[in-house]
């Protein structure tokens, strides 16, 4: 049985069945398979399987699809190699043991001047480095001890008012 085995932390190893008939994956409810996660287009890839192998076809997503991490439009993904999608990241496996599955080959990849093989460290879902953090931090608390500095001197000069 062929299936796309989860293995990007907090989706808790979901599996994903791929039949012969051709079946979206996305993050809307519509598709096939959906994955809630906003690195995946909403149509973000159409799956069909053909004997061992899972022709893929990117559906013009906005974050990509890779085969072992090369970009493709199309390709070929054979047992044991890897699917991302954003930054979801699957296993294809086809449930015969190991040493009888073919070893991932070539990929035959169709590659965009867009994409990269490689993610954005700047894009909207990546996280912010912990320097970037303190420096936030830091003129937070410059800017509360400014405000109360000025809350200060705002209320000691009301005393007692005119006379």
């Amino acid at each position: 049985m062929a299936k796309l085995v989860v293995i990007t932390e907090g989706f808790g190893g979901r599996v994903l069945e791929v039949s012969s008939e051709k079946a979206t994956v996305g993050r809307l409810d519509d598709n096939m398979y959906c994955l809630a996660e906003p690195s995946v287009s909403s149509h973000h890839c159409e799956l069909t399987l053909k004997g061992d192998e899972i022709l893929v076809k990117d559906l013009n997503s906005t974050n990509g699809t890779f085969i072992n991490s090369d970009p493709i439009k199309e390709g070929t993904l054979k047992p044991g190699q890897t699917l991302r999608l954003g930054v979801v990241e699957l296993r294809y496996e086809t449930g015969k043991k190991q040493t009888e599955q073919p070893r991932p080959s070539g990929v035959k990849i169709e590659s965009t001047a867009k994409q990269t093989g490689s993610i954005d460290k700047n894009a909207a879902f990546a996280k912010k480095s912990n320097k970037i953090n303190k420096i936030f931090i830091g003129i937070g608390v410059v800017l509360a001890l400014v405000i109360i500095v000025f809350l200060i001197i705002a209320f000691s000069g009301v005393k007692g008012g005119p006379q």
